[in-house]
């Protein structure tokens, strides 16, 4: 049994909690019958012991499993990871998603990405991050009772990813610290109006107006305080000819939207400029979690 599941940009600027699309950076599990549970970890994090013990993914694969079915069988999983870790690209969503999706691939049960989605949010409740997970593509999302409604777009080939991952991290509850608890009518006003303009903008695939509606003023600027190189990744991939350009999730990683022609000059430009950093030219993903025997 093979899971595939993509990294994520969640947020996009002014879509905070809200919008997100996913990137062809996908962690991938094998999962096989076994007389007893064994692990086997490659890649990003396999290291780190914790990582390596993939808590989190068999918690969740056991609990859903055996809700499925009643049993607790016994499993091998060979995790080979290429999502960076807590880099805001959805690692934890990707770990979230994967294991509910193999718990019912492992089931013999056919899974519905929308039961899927709404069972994510059991263990994650940002919906910008695991939808996209779920379903690929750009993704608009809100959380009404114990349901998430989405509307997908799909993201064309002429497309791509610069993503720019620092040396170090951000922690999603330190940046949340860093966020005002009252924001004035005006920050609000702001950020509402380009988080819808940039949703029709998607909608509609006018790429080039993208500029304007990234702009934000809840939450990126005063992340972006708590690394301030980031401000340079931004001036630069923009004034290289990017769509957009802007924090991915609640960071480090910086996120630029672009052309597929433009990608080479803007990802080389980046990793001239910081080399402490990597640099990742990537296509964006339109298929979300795979599960197959």
């Amino acid at each position: 049994m093979l899971i595939s599941v993509p990294a994520t940009s969640a947020n996009l600027g002014p879509g905070f909690d809200t919008l997100g699309l996913a990137i062809n950076l996908r962690n991938e599990i094998v999962i096989k019958p076994s007389r007893f549970l064994s692990l086997s970890t490659h890649g990003e994090g396999c290291k780190n012991p914790k990582i390596k013990r993939n808590s989190l993914f068999l918690h969740i694969f056991n609990e859903q499993y055996k809700k499925l079915t009643g049993k607790q069988n016994t499993f091998r999983f060979e995790f080979t990871n290429r999502i960076p870790i807590s880099r805001g690209l959805g690692s934890s969503s990707a770990v979230i998603v994967a294991a509910i999706t193999a718990a019912h691939v492992a089931a013999g049960i056919k899974y519905n990405k929308r039961r899927i989605l709404n069972s994510s949010l059991r263990y994650e409740h940002h919906p910008d991050n695991i939808t996209p997970a779920v379903m690929g593509g750009f993704n608009v999302a809100c959380i009404e009772g114990d349901r998430i409604y989405s509307k997908k777009r799909r993201l064309p080939s002429y497309l791509r990813a610069v993503l720019v991952i620092p040396d170090r991290t951000i922690s999603t509850s330190k940046s949340r610290n860093v966020l005002p608890k009252h924001y004035s009518k005006e920050e609000m006003v702001f950020s509402l109006s380009r988080a819808a303009y940039m949703t029709a903008l998607f909608m509609s695939e006018s790429w080039d107006l993208l500029r304007i509606a990234s702009k934000d003023r809840i939450h990126q600027e005063r992340r972006m305080k708590m690394m301030p190189e980031l401000f340079a990744v931004q001036k630069l991939a923009l004034d290289s000819g990017a769509l957009m350009s802007t924090l991915s999730g609640s960071g480090s990683t910086f996120f630029t939207l672009c052309y597929e022609d433009d990608a080479p000059k803007i990802e080389k430009r980046l990793s001239d400029r910081f080399p402490q950093f990597r640099v990742f030219n990537c296509e964006l993903d339109n298929y979300g979690v795979i599960g197959k025997y």
